[in-house]
């Protein structure tokens, strides 16, 4: 039976449930938040605390919250430097293929398609690592399409294995794996993982997955939970704004992480904002009603309610925006970035999965960190 024929919410073939109630914890909440039950008087109570509460989330996450933003950025300007200090985390993506199984009608790697695809060999992989650890990153997020495939557990893991020669952090943002694949990449030298559900919105979610595994909604809502389980360091959440309800989807991301938090205490939390972005046969891929204001709203949210997590800002959005967001919450920022496959070559050998915003260097991103008085770090941690 063809995928976009089965139950999106019932697991296909091998898919590795787990025993948690968090998912339905989540959309429980997330269906009787009604952002616009909240008031002014309601955001100045939760403003006014030292720990805020799944309420007090909603409602800065709410429209009353937009003529207190100001008064949230100062707050929550207050808690990075507590929590980060004056430090800025510098990485740059690696795509290392962009094979995709899923017919996703806003990402530019999506089946349907028409773009180059590509897939680097072991050898062109090493060449670019080489490539991104001469600018004196030493944090390499790699990305696949979602492919199995194509792009299999073994090759990722060899990559990454590969990316410990020349890199003291590794990440991956790939299609969803069982616990037991998760501690194979760790064994490899993974230390995060990267995925983001899209949207929260069940029905949402369905209209836009079309086909392909990527469609099995629980099983990718629960794939933080199984790298956790299979002993990776961190896990990052998002919701791709501007798909959905933007407050809906921003509201269940921080109630998530606020839940894996709890449940898995030692786990590292971040977060990443993608809005949607033009690609390649598609220009008008727009978040139209997630402009900036509305995008500083959810990064300012996100670290009120969760003090500790990392924040990342990527070059989907402008220079100015990204510089004026560090420091005051985000935590993480991209440079240096390519996002088709090779971009650190001479050539390319796959098209990208969107445009980007913010071009600039390594070098450029690094003095633009120092300018605002505060400190790029390249190295966190050490292995040993």
């Amino acid at each position: 039976m063809a995928l976009n024929k089965l139950n999106f919410m019932e697991y296909i073939g091998d898919m590795e449930a787990i025993d948690s109630d968090i998912m339905d914890r989540v959309l429980d909440y997330t269906a009787e938040y009604d952002y616009q039950q909240f008031t002014g008087r309601d955001v100045q109570s939760a403003l006014a605390k030292e720990q805020l509460s799944p309420d007090d989330y909603a409602a800065i996450l709410s429209p009353a919250a937009m003529p207190y933003l100001e008064e949230m950025a100062q707050k929550a300007k207050i808690e990075t430097r507590k929590h980060f200090g004056n430090s800025v985390y510098m990485f740059t993506p690696l795509y290392i293929a962009n094979y995709c199984e899923n017919h996703c009608i806003y990402c530019g790697f999506n089946c349907k398609n028409k773009i180059r695809r590509g897939k680097l060999t072991l050898e062109e992989v090493e060449v670019e690592m080489k490539a991104i650890a001469a600018t004196g990153l030493k944090e390499v997020l790699i990305l696949t399409g979602e492919s199995r495939l194509k792009s299999g557990v073994d090759y990722i893991g060899e990559a990454v294995n590969l990316a410990t020669e020349y890199f003291s952090t590794i990440g991956i943002e790939i299609y969803p794996l069982n616990s037991e694949e998760y501690a194979y990449l760790r064994q490899c030298g993974a230390d995060f993982v990267s995925i983001y559900q899209e949207t929260y919105n069940i029905n949402k979610y369905e209209q836009v997955h079309l086909r392909g595994p990527k469609r099995i909604y629980p099983y990718r809502f629960h794939a933080q939970e199984r790298a956790l389980l299979g002993g990776m360091r961190g896990v990052a959440f998002g919701c791709l704004l501007g798909l959905d309800d933007y407050r809906k989807d921003a509201y269940a991301t921080g109630l998530h992480a606020f839940l894996i938090q709890q449940k898995y205490p030692h786990a590292e939390i971040s977060f990443s904002t993608p809005r949607l972005r033009p690609y390649i046969n598609n220009a008008d891929n727009r978040p139209h009603d997630v402009r900036e204001r509305q995008l500083l709203q959810v990064i300012l949210a996100y670290r009120l309610f969760m003090p500790y997590a990392g924040i990342t800002i990527s070059t989907r959005e402008r220079a100015v925006f990204r510089d004026n967001v560090i420091g005051l919450a985000a935590t993480k920022i991209s440079a240096g970035v390519c996002v088709g496959v090779g971009g650190h070559m001479t050539d390319e050998k796959g098209d990208e999965q969107f445009d980007i915003s913010d071009s600039r260097s390594v070098h450029e991103v690094h003095q633009m960190i120092i300018s605002r008085g505060l400190q790029p770090v390249y190295t966190d941690y050490i292995r040993v």
